[in-house]
């Protein structure tokens, strides 16, 4: 197959940032996605109703109406996030889940949940009203390896919360196990999953064999080869609890080609040509708009959408950088490289 039209498909996890880089990169995503579910981790974060919405008019401004790009909303969930506030997400139209960060996880997670098992009153309100929670599905503790921090995770909170709250609707994100896969398909249909292009493509040799590369360096980080393939059946599976979630996460060069790297894969550039690559090598071209375009309107009780994008097997040259500002380089994943596919708006 050489070419095929899909649906437009929607980002369920992204990180457009603020200021000079959400004008750099929010149209990436604009071009390619209709919607995505934009990460609050500002600085500060984005945690009540009032932030997110100011937060949307920001990025509506960065991107041109042509497009009719939906941003939904997430609010940053902290010790200090009250029922009261999580009930007026719920009630409000623009916010569509809230976000789980384990305080020192991950980028801006410093403000995050030290014990996610103390947040039950959070939780019980989120179960009532069924606004999904989000999850970055890694404990924070120093004992514990960073390639199994994941299933860690999964064993010491995600299970316990679900034994407390059976009714939660909850997405582990950006998934990077064998553990995870299983734990998901081990749930309810409330229990979905993010999994990002890069895990798909990518096991952790691409980012240590040869020297550190440290555009490949993400959180949860790239793990063992037998891990990125049973993510790559999950995805192409069909089964409705996995959908597409990029995850790109944006830094300026010097951010992280510096002795203590920030973490990111910055892939929006080029989402679907990378998840269409990963397909196309797995054999499963036809299952791709499942993933991309309609298991995540599904679980999030959205209708999919009716514009179209077409994907032509054609290589095109990654640049070697974006500019961000005049003296900021943003470099892409596989900068200087190739892609196999090429995608277009169709409408």
């Amino acid at each position: 197959m050489n070419e095929l039209v899909i649906r437009q498909p929607d980002d369920w996890h992204v990180h457009l940032r603020d200021g000079a880089m959400l004008t750099a990169v929010a149209l990436f995503t604009a071009r390619q996605c209709r919607r995505a579910i934009v990460m609050p981790n500002l600085v500060p974060p984005v945690a009540t109703v009032a932030e997110a919405l100011s937060y949307r008019d920001r990025i509506l401004a960065a991107v041109p109406a042509q497009f009719q790009f939906h941003p939904l909303m997430t609010l940053y969930l902290t010790e200090q996030t009250t029922v009261a506030e999580l009930a007026a997400a719920a009630l409000n139209p623009f916010i569509h889940a809230v976000k789980l960060y384990p305080a020192g996880a991950t980028t801006n997670s410093d403000r995050g949940v030290r014990d996610p098992l103390s947040i039950d009153p959070l939780l019980a309100e989120l179960e009532r009203s069924g606004l999904p929670l989000l999850v970055h599905g890694e404990v924070v503790d120093a004992s514990v390896d960073i390639f199994d921090r994941e299933a860690q995770f999964i064993e010491r909170v995600l299970t316990p919360i679900l034994v407390r709250f059976p009714n939660l609707k909850l997405v582990m994100e950006h998934i990077t196990t064998t553990d995870a896969v299983n734990f998901v398909l081990e749930q309810s249909e409330q229990v979905a999953a993010t999994i990002t292009a890069h895990h798909l493509l990518y096991n952790r040799n691409a980012m240590l064999v040869g020297g550190i590369r440290p555009h490949y360096y993400c959180l949860p980080v790239l793990k063992r080869e037998s891990h990125r393939q049973a993510l790559l059946t999950a995805a192409t599976s069909g089964n409705p609890k996995f959908f597409m979630g990029t995850d790109s996460a944006p830094h300026t060069q010097a951010n992280k080609e510096s002795a203590c790297g920030c973490a990111g894969a910055f892939t929006a550039y080029a989402a679907l040509e990378l998840y269409t690559e990963a397909f196309d090598q797995a054999g499963q071209l036809a299952q791709l708009e499942v993933f991309t375009s309609l298991n995540g309107p599904r679980f999030y009780g959205l209708a999919p959408n009716e514009t179209r994008i077409r994907l032509i097997r054609q290589t095109q040259r990654v640049p070697e950088f974006f500019p961000t500002r005049d003296t900021e380089r943003l470099i892409p994943l596989r900068a200087g490289e190739t892609l196999a596919w090429q995608a277009e708006l169709i409408g």
